[in-house]
């Protein structure tokens, strides 16, 4: 699409609260995925193969180290051009200037004012996906909307409680949106909202000023959201039908990062029309002695593999010695498993050794996690293993 007749709101408003220790100290944003990626990879990839080039990106201020690190000046993104920007902002600034009495969607109004772009995407950050918001903007302008609303039908078991579910008429004509929490009755399937949105700019603009000036939430998803059953503007849908998980635990979390060691899933993620950008990095490729044991597993580059690894996914710089197993389980940057271990059912996040012999064994369904920077030196079993 033409440059700058798109701009771009990165949400980020789910703080990962229910993934515990892993986004304790940066947000879900820069979580490991897949071995190479971070989460921010995919939004922002969706983005920039849109050409947009115009991104405002809110953030909680007290994770933003993680942030710096990974996006750097944009480069990899093609951020880093003459015709490109991105700009950060804060929740909690926003939360401070409501609470203060001063228009708290002021910076974001002068983003899109600025911007001078026909329409905004807004993003929200634990949808795992690979959208083309070029197929989505052609329908936004065939329908001659306000808003566009991305959905995907999916089972029960990837929704949770705080999401947000479409209704449609007999026809297929959006009647209104709830919560899965207000929800009466079972049904195997329902319509995702995905916390992806294409809406017309000068309509986005009237809808911030107009939520300021009678002090309602400081949250522009939930904004848009409530929009939608109000019918303050004209509403179109897009119905998604490529892979995605709805990162929202430490278990789907974990769910997501094995699909990739299903190739039909991992394809549709990773090889589809969008391709996928994350930070680069030189290493040498991964060493596999002759005594290792590897199956149905991934690794990304440097690491150095003598033991047996099955269906696992093994990040940059690891080590896994002679005689250590690791079985169904993540293995983040800079990892350490000592000669004789065990690892089954368990997240390892970054600079985690574990030290000769000692056992760390959950379940598909109780996962261990190890916190970043850990020795770990005794066992570690969930209930009822031995």
């Amino acid at each position: 699409m033409k440059a700058n007749r798109v701009s771009a709101i990165m949400g980020n408003e789910y703080d990962g609260e229910g993934l515990g220790v892993l986004t304790e100290h940066r947000p879900l944003a820069t979580l490991h995925f897949d071995c190479k990626y971070r989460l921010m990879d995919f939004n922002l990839s969706n983005l920039v193969n849109a050409n947009i080039q115009s991104i405002y990106m809110l953030f909680s201020e007290s994770k933003m180290q993680s942030i710096f690190d990974h996006l750097g000046g944009g480069r990899e993104w093609h951020l880093n051009s003459i015709l490109s920007h991105y700009f950060f902002a804060f929740h909690e600034d926003i939360i401070r200037k409501k609470e203060a009495g001063e228009p708290y969607f002021a910076a974001m109004i002068d983003f899109l004012k600025k911007s001078k772009s026909t329409y905004t995407v807004y993003v929200g950050n634990k949808m795992l996906c690979s959208l083309d918001f070029r197929s989505i903007l052609k329908v936004h302008e065939a329908q001659r909307v306000d808003c566009t609303m991305v959905f995907k039908r999916v089972p029960l078991s990837l929704v949770h409680e705080e999401d947000h579910v479409l209704s449609f008429g007999e026809e297929g004509a959006f009647m209104g949106q709830q919560r899965y929490s207000e929800m009466i009755g079972e049904q195997e399937l329902v319509n995702l909202g995905m916390n992806s949105f294409i809406l017309n700019t000068q309509w986005l603009i009237d809808l911030l000023e107009k939520a300021q000036a009678n002090q309602l939430t400081t949250s522009l998803e939930a904004l848009l959201w409530e929009t939608a059953n109000t019918q303050e503007g004209s509403f179109a849908t897009y119905e998604y039908t490529g892979y995605l998980s709805n990162i929202h635990n430490t278990k789907s979390y974990y769910d997501a990062n094995m699909d990739m060691l299903d190739p039909k899933k991992f394809n549709s993620l990773l090889y589809s029309s969008q391709h996928i950008i994350t930070k680069a990095k030189n290493e040498v490729p991964t060493y596999f002695s002759k005594e290792s044991d590897v199956h149905s597993s991934q690794f990304a580059t440097g690491s150095t593999i003598k033991g047996t690894v099955h269906q696992s996914l093994i990040s940059r710089r690891s080590i896994v010695e002679n005689d250590a197993i690791i079985e169904g389980s993540i293995i983040m940057a800079n990892g350490y498993v000592g000669k004789g271990a065990e690892v089954r059912f368990a997240i390892l996040d970054k600079n985690v050794s574990v030290e000769e012999g000692v056992r760390i064994i959950g379940t598909p369904e109780e996962l261990v996690v190890v916190k970043k920077g850990t020795t770990v030196k005794e066992d570690q079993l969930v209930g009822g293993v031995k």
